[in-house]
């Protein structure tokens, strides 16, 4: 699987967090509020449902998606480390 669509994610979750922090610091417009809660929401669900899904991505990595607003950068950080990713003989061995 292409991290592409993870990468657009973390993204998206990380800039709707920061529109939406910043409108809430200065003017708080409710329509602001009204688009980028939900997108924020679903980028955060996005992100967190794709790292759950890559069979490469280590418990650490998976934790590491939880985190609200900076959580898939962090796993997109994790699966870029060579260390930090499964090998495909360690799963046959698990399973």
């Amino acid at each position: 699987m292409t991290l592409r669509p993870l990468r657009i994610a973390a993204h998206v979750e990380l800039v709707s967090l920061i529109v939406m922090t910043a409108n809430l610091a200065t003017v708080h417009l409710g329509p602001v509020s009204s688009l980028m809660g939900p997108t924020h929401g679903c980028a955060y669900l996005f992100v967190v449902a794709a790292t759950w899904r890559l069979r490469r991505a280590t418990t650490l990595t998976k934790a590491a998606a939880v985190v609200p607003g900076i959580g898939g950068l962090l796993a997109l950080r994790r699966l870029d480390r060579p260390g930090a990713v499964r090998s495909h003989l360690e799963e046959a061995t698990r399973s």
